[in-house]
C-alpha cells in the first residue's frame, strides 16, 4: 500500500470517528454495484468533463480527482456531514424539497435515500443529464429541470416545499439573480418552513479556498478579481480569464465568488432578526474547533465582536444555515 493510500485510508477513518452517522440514516443508506458506478461515470464523461471541462484540459491528477469527486466522494461527504446535520433540525422523512443546483445529483441521492421527494434544479443541462442517470441506477424519488433560480417563483407557484436547499450555489449566480431567488423562496415557504444554505463560500472571509485558492480574493470588485485570477495556481481557473467581456466576466462569476449576510438583508430582512435554528459549526459544536486552524478561530471571533446582533453562522467561512420562516 502506497504512503498516499494510507493518507486516504487514515483520512476515512478519521471523518467516521469525529462525524458518525446514526444507523437511523446509515440503514437507508443505498448501494449499487460496480456496473451502475461504472454507468455513472459513462455519463459524467459524456455529459458533464465537455468544454472548458473536457479531460484534455485538467493534467491526469486533477482529472481523476474531479471524477472520483462526482463519481462518489461527494454523495460520501453529503451522507456523512449534511444529512445529519438537516435531519436534526428537521426529519427528512416524507418531507417535498425544492433542491437549488443539485449539479451532477450526489446531493440528490444523499437527501431522497431519507425518504425526502426531491424537485432539483440547475442551469447545467449536461449535469443534469448526469443527475437523472444516477437516480435512476440509485432508484430514487427525484425529478429535475433545467431551471434559473430566479424562475422558481412562477415554475412551482402550486408546489409547497418542506425544504428549499440552495446546495452550493448561491456562490455560482450573479447579484441579481441571488437577490431574486433568495426573495421568491423564502416567499414560497409556508410558516416553519426551512431555507437552507450549504457550502457557500463567505464574501468576508480572509482566505478563498473554494475558487482561487488566494487570500482576500473574495474582497475584490469582479473586474479586479477577474484580471487577477492569472496569479492563482489552479487547473481550469486563470488561464481562461483574460479579456474581460460580457461572455468571460458571466462564465467567470459562475466559477464561484462569495455571499455575505448583505445578499439576505436585501432580499429577505435584515439577517440579525432572522431565525437561524442551526449552522453546520454550531451542530458541530467541539467537533468544528478542532478541525479549524488557530488562525481561523481567530479571524471568526473578531468578526463576531464586529457582527454581534448576528448569527455566527453568517461569519463562518462557508456558510452553511437553516433559517425557519
Amino acid at each position: 500500500m502506497t504512503n498516499k493510500n494510507v493518507a486516504e485510508r487514515i483520512r476515512r477513518i478519521a471523518i467516521r470517528i469525529l462525524f458518525p452517522v446514526s444507523p437511523r440514516l446509515s440503514k437507508n443508506f443505498i448501494r449499487i454495484d460496480k456496473a451502475g458506478l461504472r454507468s455513472i461515470e459513462n455519463s459524467i464523461n459524456e455529459h458533464y468533463h465537455t468544454g472548458w471541462r473536457s479531460e484534455s484540459n485538467y493534467s491526469k491528477e486533477e482529472y481523476e480527482a474531479d471524477v472520483k469527486v462526482h463519481l462518489y466522494e461527494r454523495l460520501e461527504s453529503d451522507r456523512r456531514m449534511i444529512v445529519p446535520w438537516l435531519d436534526n433540525a428537521a426529519t427528512l422523512q416524507n418531507k417535498r424539497i425544492l433542491e437549488i443546483g443539485c449539479g451532477t445529483g450526489s446531493s440528490t441521492i444523499a437527501l431522497a435515500e431519507q425518504g425526502s421527494k426531491i424537485t432539483g434544479i440547475d442551469i447545467d443541462e449536461g449535469a443534469l443529464l448526469v443527475a437523472e442517470e444516477r437516480s435512476r441506477i440509485y432508484g430514487v424519488d427525484a425529478e429535475f429541470r433545467v431551471l434559473n433560480a430566479q424562475e422558481i417563483s412562477k415554475a412551482f407557484q402550486a408546489v409547497r416545499f418542506d425544504f428549499i436547499i440552495f446546495f452550493a450555489s448561491l456562490e455560482h449566480m450573479t447579484i441579481e439573480e441571488r437577490l431574486t431567488s433568495l426573495a421568491q423562496a423564502w416567499e414560497m415557504l409556508p410558516i416553519d418552513g426551512l431555507l437552507v444554505v450549504v457550502e457557500t463560500p463567505n464574501r468576508l472571509w480572509y482566505f478563498d479556498r473554494h475558487t482561487s485558492g488566494l487570500p482576500c480574493f473574495l474582497w475584490l470588485p469582479d473586474e479586479l478579481a477577474f484580471a487577477y485570477s492569472r496569479f492563482s495556481s489552479r487547473e481550469q481557473f486563470g488561464e481562461l480569464y483574460r479579456e474581460y467581456n460580457a461572455t468571460s466576466r458571466e462564465h467567470f462569476l459562475r466559477r464561484g465568488m462569495g455571499v455575505s449576510f448583505h445578499e439576505f438583508d436585501i432580499a429577505i430582512g435584515p439577517a440579525k432578526n432572522l431565525n437561524v435554528i442551526s449552522s453546520l459549526s454550531t451542530f458541530r459544536g467541539v467537533r468544528d474547533k478542532l478541525r479549524t486552524s488557530r488562525l481561523d478561530r481567530r479571524y471568526k471571533s473578531i468578526m463576531m465582536s464586529i457582527y454581534p446582533d448576528i448569527h455566527e453562522g453568517f461569519l463562518d467561512e462557508m456558510l452553511f444555515l437553516i433559517i425557519k420562516k
